[in-house]
């Protein structure tokens, strides 16, 4: 199964449960793809000691996660695209929706 999800917040403990069950979602044999939007961009500024954010993201890349996110909500905060947050378009998300076999938003 193909399975997209979209992040649109910088709350550690949502963030965090979202990567969680794309890592969880990868170790099960789907595929999965994270599109960040709104604040969902900022994850890589993310530090919490209860929730290990970059852990979760970087288990999710490890595992053959992929992570997109909006360029403009990225310019909108004065960042460029980085390995966790390469700049992507609303037309990417649009090919996640399309191409995915369900969609889960977090935040």
């Amino acid at each position: 199964m193909k399975i997209g999800i979209v992040i649109s917040t910088n709350e550690p403990e949502i963030v965090w449960n979202a990567f969680r069950f794309g890592v969880t979602s990868l170790k099960a044999g789907h595929e999965a793809k994270v599109f960040l939007i709104n604040k969902g961009v900022e994850v890589g500024e993310i530090k919490n000691e209860k929730y290990d954010v970059k852990k979760q993201t970087d288990s999710f890349i490890e595992n053959k996660g992929e992570i997109l996110a909006c360029g403009t909500c990225l310019r909108s905060r004065q960042k460029e695209g980085s390995n966790v947050c390469p700049i992507s378009t609303m037309k990417d998300l649009l090919e996640l929706v399309e191409e995915s076999d369900r969609v889960l938003t977090f935040g």
